[in-house]
Parts: structure tokens; C-alpha cells; sequence
């Protein structure tokens, strides 16, 4: 998911509403500082901004290849 997506779905999805998003583990990718691919350099990233944004909560589930559940506050 890109950011620009992302934020869309922050304007339609209401206060208390969820956004999942999905492959953020992509295959154990991301958490290998080692590889570098522009794909995985991006969830990556992607991930870090949605840690550190204060207009969600958010909780990884690690089944799969990941997903987060994003809470609109």
C-alpha cells in the first residue's frame, strides 16, 4: 500500500474505524537490514510511518506474510 492510498483511506474511514493492510512482513524481507530491493525498502518504510503516525493505533499480527490493523483515533 502507498502512502497516498493510505491517506484516502484515512479521510473516508470514520473515528474508530479500521484500515488493515496487508504483507507487511513480506516473507521475513523487512526485517533483514541486509536486504535492500526498492520493494521491500518500502514497506519498510511504509511500517515506520505507520508506527509513528498519531492518527492510528496499530497492532502487527505476524501470521502470513502480516498484516496490520490500523484504528482511526
Amino acid at each position: 500500500m502507498n502512502r497516498e492510498y493510505f491517506e484516502l483511506l484515512l479521510q473516508l474511514v470514520r473515528v474508530g474505524g479500521v484500515i488493515v493492510v496487508d504483507n507487511v512482513l513480506w516473507h521475513g524481507r523487512v526485517a533483514d537490514p541486509l536486504v535492500t530491493d526498492a520493494k521491500t525498502v518500502s514497506i519498510r518504510s511504509f511500517n515506520n510511518d505507520l508506527f509513528e503516525d498519531k492518527r492510528v493505533n496499530i497492532s502487527m499480527v505476524p501470521t502470513g506474510d502480516g498484516m496490520t490493523i490500523c484504528r482511526k483515533l
